[in-house]
């Protein structure tokens, strides 16, 4: 299994950083197998040699797209969990928040990693690695906030409300229905409240 630390260290350069932000928005926005090294080398402003000297194969800039994308939602999602209450209905609506908030700035063509699973599904394509743990983490963030709940079945109640999760970020970059986010809260903090034998404040 690959692992971070099983690939070389790259060298970040002014344009190894330029390269990964032209395959950043350009993986994102057209599709991993649509862009070719040539786009992304005339977007970063530098030549195919300098792609492949600093990445050595598209297959590493797509491993590095992706986790970059992952640094910069976890990031984004430990700021607004330390800003909410220590509850578990508080913690959940700040997860949720936290996914509006990044699809409305970052995720207008849908979730990264599942978008990328469709073109890269082969357990042996090293981005695998990426999106599988990405979804792993996930799930165990809602476990935990479950398990400070102390509603029963926890393991049960992580699982369906990472799956509300998922299917708003597939629902939020198709445009349908509206609210999306807002409807995804509602349902899970009801849900979540519900197993928990009442009410959950939030805020």
């Amino acid at each position: 299994m690959d692992t971070a630390a099983d690939r070389p260290a790259i060298d970040w350069t002014p344009g190894a950083r330029a390269v990964l932000a032209a395959a950043s928005e350009l993986f994102y926005a057209h599709g991993i197998h649509a862009v070719g090294v040539e786009a992304i080398a005339e977007r970063a402003g530098v030549t195919k040699k300098t792609l492949y000297d600093r990445f050595g194969s598209k297959e590493r800039l797509v491993v590095e797209y992706l986790d970059a994308r992952d640094r910069r939602w976890r990031d984004l999602l430990a700021d607004r969990l330390a800003a909410a209450g220590p509850g578990a209905a508080q913690q959940l609506d700040a997860v949720l928040a936290a996914s509006q908030e990044w699809s409305r700035a970052e995720g207008a063509h849908g979730c990264a990693m599942v978008n990328a699973h469709a073109e890269v599904g082969d357990p042996a394509h090293p981005a695998h690695r990426v999106i599988v743990e990405q979804k792993r983490w996930m799930l165990q963030l809602f476990h935990r906030i479950v398990e400070g709940s102390g509603a029963p079945q926890p393991d049960h109640l992580a699982q369906t409300l990472h799956l509300l999760h998922e299917g708003a970020l597939v629902s939020y970059g198709i445009g349908v229905p509206d609210g999306v986010f807002e409807r995804t809260r509602e349902a899970a903090l009801a849900l979540l409240g519900g197993r928990c034998g009442g009410e959950q404040q939030v805020g």
